[in-house]
């Protein structure tokens, strides 16, 4: 595919008509084939693509989007808290 052809999408949605999933880090759409539409958020935060797809069939959207109003990433993933040392006993 040449770069100044353009993508086939089946719809153009809002992001904020879309779930964002919290574990998985992506957001996702109902498809008309029963499936679902899936974007990373990482792919959205550094700009690159627009375009979810479905797993199931070919189809595609492209996702309408504001940079600024996407979750900002983890940049400092919370410490483990410090288990309780095992002191060793004399039997």
């Amino acid at each position: 595919m040449a770069d100044d052809e353009e993508i086939a999408v089946y719809d153009e949605v809002e992001i904020e008509d879309m779930t964002f999933d919290e574990t998985l880090q992506i957001y996702h759409y109902p498809c008309p084939c029963g499936d679902r539409f899936e974007i990373a958020l990482a792919d959205l935060q550094d700009e690159s693509t627009d375009i979810a797809v479905c797993p199931s069939c070919s189809l595609m959207i492209r996702v309408i989007y504001d940079l600024d109003n996407l979750p900002k990433p983890d940049s400092d993933p919370p410490a483990p808290e410090p288990a309780e040392q095992q002191v060793p006993i004399a039997a």
